[in-house]
């Protein structure tokens, strides 16, 4: 029996009534059996849906908000189907069961379970829409729930997966479907035991391509970009971007892990244990050549730039004379981590620890309640975090012109500096 493919379509791919009709095209010489089609929300829905939250959080009206991003899914489909298709109705019970869940209490204490089951909702609307419209293409898809087979612990908005129970599920439930059909499902979602909605973090649908081509002992997984491939540099930051090839495993992972955007952090790591090559390509030009990630590649030496927004600067500086010390360190990393913090920096100096994470409602004024009897704490906002691997000395001051670095540092193959605009 052939192997497995996934593919992986992201809510750029699927942002308007042309991109969806560009996603059929890309499927018609390509859909067949054993293959699982993985689909983000649509467009900025899931930027649209934490917009609609905070405004609850804040007691403030978000029923507009809702209103506008119900249109515009609706305007879409008014594109893509006949006045009399069934996909009419099951949006009007979707938005229903929004709106339903939106009039529930939410609390800084329940937002990370409140998140997951609100955003989750971009992904259930857009397979909904996408399935429906492949079918009416004569291309036949099943649409199935991914939470019904990737399965999570309880750790809202970064649900860590039970490979276990998610392997056995795939194995049970979808496998023998793939002998005859071809599967649409959501990216980023899963569940916990309780059967609650759980998300992977954001930007989670590559990690959800990931996991079931492990778990489904896939042949390959392709995810599909608005770029022709993994670059050196996001080209919508960086002039002169160069496209790799192919990129080992390790490379690949140490991009994600600095905050390349292209693919999602967790990605690689259950990919290269599994030996599944990755391909990354353009949804604008199917038939390019992309990137492939796999264990052949030649380590390349050519400087990759990362640019994170939106990083918050936290020192911890002592206050009773000590040094810093290994305790000092494991209790800020401990409450970090009870906060589901990353650090993107760690800098040490004799008297206080720096680190620089993602900007998180909430989380900063937790982690200084926690630890604000242990140390004198301060922070820095709206910062922004680049980092240059295989650095060349020379390249490094011009990305540096017009603004003010407050951290640096640097090893023989990476540079990273935080930076604000003067």
């Amino acid at each position: 029996m052939a192997k497995t493919v996934i593919y992986k379509f992201g809510g750029a791919s699927v942002k308007d009534a042309d991109s969806v009709r560009n996603l059929a095209e890309i499927l018609r010489n390509r859909l067949r059996k054993n293959l699982i089609i993985v689909v983000s929300a649509m467009g900025k829905t899931t930027n649209s849906l934490e917009s609609i939250l905070a405004l609850k959080l804040e007691g403030k009206d978000y029923y507009e908000n809702s209103a506008i991003l119900k249109d515009y899914h609706l305007r879409l489909c008014r594109e893509l189907f006949p006045r009399d298709h069934a996909i009419f109705p099951k949006l009007e019970n979707l938005f229903v069961q929004l709106e339903n869940d939106l009039e529930k209490v939410l609390t800084p204490q329940n937002y990370d379970e409140f998140y997951d089951r609100i955003v989750s909702f971009g992904e259930l609307v857009s397979t909904r829409i996408v399935a429906e419209f492949l079918c009416l293409q004569g291309l036949i898809v099943l649409w199935q729930d991914a939470r019904e087979v990737i399965y999570t612990n309880s750790d809202f908005r970064f649900a860590k997966i039970d490979w276990t129970k998610t392997r056995k599920s795939c194995q049970e439930k979808w496998k023998p479907l793939l002998e005859n059909f071809p599967i649409l499902t959501q990216g980023f979602i899963g569940s916990d035991p309780r059967g609650r909605t759980t998300t992977l973090g954001r930007e989670g649908s590559d990690f959800t391509a990931a996991i079931l081509a492990t778990c489904l002992d896939a042949g390959s997984v392709t995810i599909w970009k608005d770029v022709p491939g993994v670059l050196n540099a996001d080209p919508k930051l960086f002039l002169n971007t160069k496209k790799f090839d192919e990129l080992s495993y390790r490379e690949a992972a140490e991009m994600t892990y600095f905050g390349a955007s292209v693919i999602h952090p967790k990605t690689i790591k259950p990919l290269a244990n599994a030996s599944i090559p990755l391909f990354v390509k353009s949804f604008l030009d199917p038939e390019a050549t992309g990137t492939i990630i796999h264990e052949l590649a030649v380590p390349h030496q050519v400087p990759t730039i990362v640019l994170k927004k939106d990083q918050v600067l936290v020192s911890f500086k002592v206050t009773d004379f000590t040094f810093i010390e290994e305790k000092h360190i494991h209790r800020v990393y401990e409450q970090l981590q009870k906060l589901k913090l990353r650090v993107n920096m760690l800098q040490l100096s004799a008297i206080s620890i720096s680190i620089v994470i993602d900007t998180q409602l909430f989380k900063l004024d937790e982690l200084i309640a926690m630890l604000r009897d242990e140390f004198e704490i301060r922070y820095n906002e709206g910062l922004e975090l680049l980092t240059i691997l295989h650095q060349r000395v020379e390249e490094i001051p011009p990305m540096l012109e017009g603004y003010e670095a407050l951290l640096e540092q640097a090893s023989r193959n990476t540079f990273q500096a935080v930076r604000r605009k003067i």
